[in-house]
C-alpha cells in the first residue's frame, strides 16, 4: 500500500466539531424574485384600506384624548379600547402595504377585518340607528371586497 503525499491532508477537527457537528456551510444566496407589479384594482383595494387604518388611527387618538380628558366609568376597560383601535389600524396600514407590494400573505388578514368592520357596519346603521356612520362603514368595506375580488386581483397572487 502506497499513500499519496501529493495530496494535503485535512486539517484536524476541533474538539467542538467531532462532539456537535461542524457548522453548515454557507447557503447559496437567495435568487432574486421579479417584483410583481399590482394592478389597478389592488392599488384602489390598498388605499381604501389605508383609508380604513387612518380613520382607526384617527379613532385611536380621539378616544385616548376623551379617555384623559374624560372621567370613563373604567379607565382599564377605556383605555383597552384605545389598544384595540390602536392595533386595527396597525394591521390595516400593515395590510395596506402588502397590498401594495403583492404580498402573499397581506390578502387573509385584510378580508377577515373587512367581514368584521360590515358586521361593525350593519349594527351601526341598523341596530344602533346611526346610518351616517354605518352606511359608509358597510360601502368602504364592500369596495375594498369588490376590488380584492376582481380577476385581476386575484390573479396577480396565482403568478407569483
Amino acid at each position: 500500500m502506497t499513500e499519496d503525499r501529493s495530496a494535503p491532508s485535512p486539517p484536524p477537527r476541533r474538539l467542538a466539531d467531532r462532539l456537535f457537528g461542524a457548522a453548515a456551510a454557507q447557503p447559496a444566496p437567495r435568487p432574486t424574485r421579479p417584483a410583481t407589479e399590482a394592478p389597478a384594482s389592488l392599488r384602489r383595494a390598498a388605499l381604501a384600506v389605508a383609508l380604513e387604518a387612518l380613520a382607526f388611527a384617527l379613532g385611536a387618538l380621539v378616544l385616548l384624548f376623551l379617555t384623559l380628558t374624560g372621567s370613563p366609568e373604567s379607565v382599564p376597560r377605556a383605555l383597552a379600547e384605545v389598544v384595540l383601535a390602536a392595533v386595527v389600524a396597525g394591521v390595516l396600514g400593515a395590510g395596506a402595504r402588502g397590498l401594495w407590494r403583492v404580498a402573499g400573505w397581506a390578502r387573509g388578514p385584510v378580508i377577515a377585518l373587512q367581514l368584521f368592520l360590515g358586521l361593525t357596519g350593519f349594527t351601526f346603521a341598523f341596530s344602533a340607528q346611526l346610518p351616517l356612520v354605518g352606511l359608509p362603514v358597510l360601502a368602504l368595506v364592500a369596495t375594498v371586497l369588490y376590488l380584492l375580488a376582481t380577476p385581476e386581483s386575484r390573479l396577480v397572487y396565482l403568478d407569483r
